[in-house]
């Protein structure tokens, strides 16, 4: 069996970890440059889409079109790109998504009542995320991101934690990680354990069933009433998460067999 990692870095802790799974299975994994191409040759059995670029999403398609299998599918990863689509198809399946408004450039933002976030309305590696709590604070983003195109979302204020869910083929993992929104200075470990609630599990797994997903990460934080999702993300990290992967080279076999057993 062929695997193909569709990834800038295949060495990236979880990717690695994962090949090495696969191998010890008695699998070939190859390493797939997002901005390159696949030639004529035969196809692998599975692809695994980690990067995000316009490239890698190009790729993907290609491959796709070719006949290819790809996790996530191209579609469904370019379902997280965009902030503001992102939000509409959450929210438009009733999912409590933070209400997220396109805001143009960031030099031209029309500023709400402060405090509120604003985001890059693009998901990217190092991307914006900041919390605006005056003038002052949007003028020196504005001086390092003035052509940034943004969205904005109300602040909803937290304890200085993210609550991060991630779901691979239907086995959730999570943590708390340390806020990007906490105030500068505080004394927080970088992450620490934490246990979804029933209905926080049922709600990251009602996400993939929205989105099309099978490898992907939900930002949840508390709200007045219930939980708000901020943030989806297509095959993130998931470092530090013991057993995440062997979940993704579990669901690269599973896909690759249902294909091979369907096409016989």
């Amino acid at each position: 069996m062929r695997v193909g990692l569709i990834a800038r870095d295949p060495g990236h802790p979880v990717l690695a970890a994962a090949a090495g799974a696969l191998a010890r299975r008695g699998c070939r994994v190859e390493h797939v440059g997002p901005d390159g191409g696949v030639g004529a040759g035969a196809l692998a059995d599975v692809y695994l889409l980690k990067a995000r670029t316009p490239q890698a999403l190009a790729l993907a398609r290609e491959l796709e079109r070719r006949g290819a299998v790809v996790v996530n599918s191209a579609a469904a990863t370019g379902r997280c790109q965009d902030r503001v689509r992102m939000a509409e198809l959450a929210r438009g399946a009733g999912l409590p998504f933070a209400p997220t408004l396109a805001a143009g450039v960031l030099a031209r933002l029309a500023c709400p009542a402060h405090p509120f976030v604003v985001k890059s309305r693009h998901s990217r590696r190092h991307d914006l995320v900041a919390l605006v709590d005056g003038p002052d604070r949007l003028r020196e983003l504005v001086g390092r991101w003035p052509a940034e195109e943004v969205v904005t979302q109300p602040y909803v204020r937290g304890n200085g934690w993210d609550q991060k869910l991630w779901v691979v083929d239907g086995q959730l993992f999570a943590a708390r990680r340390r806020s990007e929104l906490a105030p500068e200075g505080e004394e927080l470990v970088a992450s620490e354990e934490w246990e979804p609630s029933a209905g926080q599990a049922a709600l990251a797994l009602r996400v993939g069933e929205v989105f099309g997903l099978q490898v992907y990460g939900v930002d949840l934080l508390d709200g007045a009433a219930e939980p708000v999702i901020v943030d989806v993300n297509a095959f993130p990290g998931i470092r530090g998460r013991p057993g995440a992967p062997e979940a993704v080279a579990g669901l690269a076999l599973r896909v690759a067999g249902e294909r091979a057993a369907g096409s016989r």
